[in-house]
């Protein structure tokens, strides 16, 4: 259980703070979300806070979507909900949607914190391959979503910094590599193969995933090493006689990180700036992970 109900009000404060420092030029930049503005992006937020109290708090869930018949089908209608939103809000005063950011962000932390963390979620993960998740789950989705757009609008500013702190950072990307075993369902590498992954953070997090018969599955950093090094304890032997030799190793800088899996860089751009040991093939079919709905 990756732990972040109570990192939700965090992120908001430093987002009001961030905007109330935004001049009329500020808000006009455009952001990593492609087409959309600071403005834009901020309102996007806005629309997460809505759609999140109307659902939980009120069990209204809009119009019905229609036919739904694949997971494009459902980007394209949530595509469309998004784009229909900030459209709207152009109209709306910068002032007044930091206010409405403000109180709707006390009721969307509310909500989050509602939920019995155990209990079946009312959506599914389906970025990480689920058709039913828990409610930590999808509490810690709706996390990665509040970052990754605020950092957007941070990275637009030139300050980026607040949210890279561990307390922040590590359980948002934490978050997002729970969807590195779907990823990868379509891999051709080996029974057996080995992913180690390395986020150069402040706080250096390492990930390993091995192949079995079931598809991918984390473990435990003792159980991996390799090129023969010595790995947390480990010696040479009794890693090449487990046979758990990493197949692919990747380290990536963790402002390279957030972007790539939310999509923000092209997976080709993003080999020529990582640090790739091994299969070159795994290694790119892991850095094409999408932990958004895209």
């Amino acid at each position: 259980m990756i732990h972040t109900v109570a990192l939700f009000p965090v992120l908001d404060t430093l987002l009001i703070e961030c905007l109330r420092s935004c001049s009329k030029e500020d808000w006009k930049r455009y952001t990593l979300a492609r087409k959309w503005t600071v403005k834009d992006v901020a309102a996007h937020l806005l629309d997460g806070n809505i759609r999140t109290i109307s659902m939980l708090r009120d069990g209204h869930f809009g119009e019905p979507p229609g036919a739904i018949n694949s997971y494009s089908d459902l980007v394209d209608f949530l595509n469309k909900l998004n784009a229909e939103w900030v459209s709207a809000y152009k109209r709306v005063s910068a002032e007044l949607l930091i206010e409405q950011l403000e109180t709707t962000g006390l009721e969307f932390c509310a909500c989050m914190a509602s939920l019995d963390p155990m209990a079946e979620a009312i959506f599914a993960v389906s970025w990480a391959g689920e058709t039913r998740s828990l409610n930590w789950f999808h509490v810690a989705r709706e996390y990665t979503e509040k970052w990754h757009h605020q950092q957007q609008i941070r990275t637009a500013l030139g300050m980026p910094e607040p949210l890279m702190v561990p307390e922040l950072f590590d359980p948002f990307i934490s978050t997002l590599l729970m969807g590195m075993p779907h990823a990868l369902r379509n891999s051709k590498a080996g029974e057996g193969s080995v992913l180690r992954m390395e986020i150069i953070s402040a706080s250096l997090l390492r990930w390993q995933w091995k192949k079995t018969g079931e598809g991918w599955v984390l473990i435990e950093e003792a159980e991996v090493g390799y090129n023969g090094n010595t790995i947390a304890g480990v010696t040479e032997k009794e890693t090449n006689d487990a046979g758990m030799i990493a197949t692919a190793s990747i380290r990536i800088p963790a402002e390279l990180a957030w972007q790539l899996f939310t999509r923000a860089i092209n997976p080709l751009e993003a080999m020529e700036r990582v640090e790739i040991d091994g299969s070159k093939e795994l290694a790119r079919e892991a850095l094409g992970m999408v932990a958004v709905m895209a």
